[in-house]
């Protein structure tokens, strides 16, 4: 099923000989020679400790960050030229407190190329019945007129989730987005996620310390290394879609959970004999 949508043909994602470095005299390397490649609709997860550069990569294909050198290219053009449509949801939900759940949601169909020239003629019509579907989508039917204030933090999360993806993002960034809520809210958010992936086959990209999440929602998992930070591990995610939150308990997804924190482990001590 996750497989049956034809994609286009390319990279969405092309880091090539990527690095960025910090500081004037005594320079800080966050980010060593990188090359990533991640094509139309893949789910990619990016793990590894603290300070490793995954949110440094995670800006670069943004745009809110330069590299110092190599190049970076999002959707076939250089990431400072005309931008492509990305969706992003961060750690917090970010949702306006003076909106309700609707226009937050909403927002983007205001703002983004080709929705916002028509924002005025269809926002009470099309736009908000679009909004409507997704907030049905993820459980929040009936929900459009509360304001975030009103909401937990599992549906204010939710609601972030269908405002990244209500203008059909080609790419979407996903930083740490359901790292602040608790382990059942989490996993249900996992099952929600994961579907959305499958009806639209966004490519994501997400930052995660959670290996179980990675291995749970990613077809690949890239695990890199601190200080400087670099990718060390490349590899592909074994399991068919769509998965159920009982796979995580199966011998073959703990032994993938293992070696990825294996790795990690063994880079760190690689790194801390460095230093």
């Amino acid at each position: 099923m996750a497989d049956s949508l034809p994609l286009p043909v390319g990279n969405v994602i092309d880091l090539e000989k990527v690095r960025v470095t910090f500081g004037g005299k005594n320079k800080v390397t966050a980010l060593s020679e990188t090359s990533l490649r991640i094509s139309h609709g893949e789910f990619v997860a990016l793990v590894g400790p603290s300070g490793c550069g995954k949110s440094t990569i995670l800006k670069l294909v943004a745009g809110t960050l330069a590299a110092t050198e190599g190049n970076v290219f999002v959707a076939g053009r250089e990431v400072d030229a005309e931008s492509a449509r990305i969706g992003m949801a961060f750690q917090n939900p970010t949702l306006l407190p003076w909106l309700n759940v609707r226009d937050n949601v909403m927002m983007p169909l205001k703002i983004v190329p080709p929705f916002k020239k028509e924002f005025s003629r269809k926002k009470r019509g099309e736009y908000r019945d679009r909004v409507e579907a997704s907030l049905a989508r993820v459980g929040l039917a009936g929900f459009g007129d509360k304001f975030p204030w009103q909401l937990s933090g599992g549906m204010q999360q939710r609601a972030s989730l269908c405002r990244a993806l209500i203008h059909d993002p080609t790419l979407l960034l996903l930083d740490e987005p359901f790292g602040a809520l608790d382990q059942f809210t989490r996993e249900e958010l996992w099952e929600i996620m994961q579907q959305l992936w499958i009806e639209k086959r966004p490519t994501v990209l997400l930052v995660t310390h959670d290996l179980k999440e990675a291995a749970y929602l990613a077809g690949r998992i890239c695990v890199m290394q601190a200080r400087p930070g670099r990718i060390v591990d490349d590899s592909e995610v074994p399991f068919a879609r769509p998965r159920t939150i009982e796979i995580s308990f199966q011998p073959e997804f703990v032994s993938l959970t293992q070696r990825l924190r294996e790795r990690i482990v063994a880079a760190r001590a690689v790194q801390e004999d460095a230093t």
